[in-house]
């Protein structure tokens, strides 16, 4: 049997009817009322003594002004493995059910939610922030040992190779926390895998060289992906939507070749649809972590501020200036560019039926509406303009709006970058704008600032 006969919905959405914003789509089971999604970002909960209303308070507004989906950021299913302070931790079953006002409140208003699930191998916390480092239970985990980059770009830290057993035990773990999930009141799962997260680091070959089932070959190093999402369909149940957010594009650093070439890339994507997956969010990442997944300005004001400065010498010491350096290149090598991920999202959904997600410097409704009407995704997201303009949605949604140029208030300075790595609070940090103000109210008075 072909491919094509398996999946017949392959290569047609050039002749189908245009979708726009507002044309609902099912993913999975989830019904949802539209095509707008608030993708996964920071939202400093983690470390707070009452995350759940933390997390209400950033996705009520996005609800009310009538987004159709949001995807949390990343949960880790350890108690160790976050790549940030703020990240949420599930240690048992109870603390992904203290998530249920989450999840009841975003319902009450129409929306749906879906959970991002990670760990971040070795370049979780535990390694890089001294803090955390002293007091973590065991060295951070990796596929395999790191090859030259990673270990300059690491200090030459010493790194716990994962044995078969204990990627074994992971993949039941995310089963397990995914049925919590669904406990909670969430709608489904999205796998994390970019950014360097571990579930990256199994697909790429610049990490993964191990010689067991999870690895070798490209399609065995899926294999890691593979399990997970069978894990969930036991634990969680066949119907539980399960996404992947995966870097079906990594390029390299300075003279390195990335992991991930669009090709592999794109068979990933054919790869995780013949498992079962309900939708896919290609995305370019590097084979180092840094900000080019957020592409933008350099945020100099961050390390310039003293306060800031301070809080990131005790937790980087000597390596501040390496820290610096990484945000400064970055900013120079990927500056920020309108949709950046389009040659990547529109090449995994010419291969696969299921629906594609887009994201990455989408800003303006006709963006929105031109990626819609050529069949080069089936969704949009937004992530960190949805810190100044909490109600964004309500404009994007407004049929007047559809061919508007007129760009959100986010300016891409990356002032929030800094912040959110020590555990602040995901919120827009420029000082030249009034925080969650009013998309359509751009002449009026700015209100509070928060300041890096």
């Amino acid at each position: 049997m072909t491919r094509s006969s398996v999946f017949p919905g392959r290569n047609r959405h050039a002749s189908e009817e245009k979708a726009y914003l507002n044309t609902p789509i099912a993913i999975g089971t989830i019904q949802l009322r539209n095509r707008l999604y608030r993708a996964p970002a920071l939202e400093g909960a983690g470390e707070k003594s009452d995350p759940a209303a933390i997390y209400a308070r950033h996705f009520v507004p996005n609800a009310q002004s009538g987004i159709g989906l949001i995807v949390q950021g990343t949960t880790i299913i350890t108690p160790e493995g976050r790549s940030g302070l703020g990240m949420s931790v599930i240690n048992d079953r109870m603390s992904m059910l203290a998530f249920r006002p989450v999840t009841g409140a975003v319902h009450a208003h129409g929306a749906r939610i879906v959970l991002q699930l990670g760990h971040a191998g070795m370049y979780a916390v535990e390694d890089w922030h001294r803090g955390c480092a002293r007091t973590r239970l065991s060295l951070p985990i990796a596929p395999s040992q790191p090859g030259l980059m990673p270990s300059i770009a690491r200090s030459f830290r010493p790194v716990r190779v994962l044995q078969t057993g204990e990627v074994e035990a992971l993949v039941e773990r995310f089963g397990k926390v995914a049925a919590w999930a669904r406990e909670a009141g969430y709608d489904g799962i999205q796998l994390a895998s970019s950014n360097c997260k571990l579930l990256q680091q199994f697909l790429s070959s610049t990490y993964n060289r191990r010689d067991d089932r999870y690895g070798g070959t490209l399609l065995r190093r899926t294999t890691f992906m593979r399990e997970i999402r069978a894990a969930i369909a036991r634990e969680a149940g066949e119907d539980f939507p399960v996404l992947l957010k995966y870097a079906a594009l990594e390029v390299g650093f300075g003279l390195t070749r990335g992991g991930i070439s669009l090709a592999e890339g794109i068979e990933i994507g054919k790869i995780a649809e013949d498992t079962g997956f309900a939708a896919l969010t290609p995305v370019t990442t590097q084979n180092l972590p840094n900000s080019c997944f957020s592409r933008g300005d350099d945020p100099r004001a961050s390390f310039e501020n003293r306060r800031m400065r301070a809080q990131l010498e005790q937790a980087v010491g000597k390596n501040l200036l390496k820290y610096r350096l990484g945000f400064w290149l970055a900013s120079k090598r990927h500056p920020f560019e309108p949709v950046w991920n389009r040659e990547v999202f529109a090449a995994v959904k010419r291969a696969v039926a299921i629906p594609v997600f887009a994201v990455g410097g989408i800003r303006t409704p006709a963006e929105a509406s031109d990626i819609l009407s050529t069949g080069d995704a089936d969704l949009i997201g937004l992530a960190r303009p949805f810190y100044a303009e909490p109600e964004l949605a309500a404009q994007f949604l407004n049929e007047a709006n559809r061919h508007s140029t007129l760009s959100v208030r986010c300016q891409n300075c990356n002032l929030c970058l800094v912040p959110q790595l020590l555990g602040a609070p995901g919120v827009c940090h420029n000082p030249n704008l009034p925080r969650a103000a009013a998309w359509v109210s751009r002449t009026t008075t700015p209100g509070p600032r928060q300041v890096a």
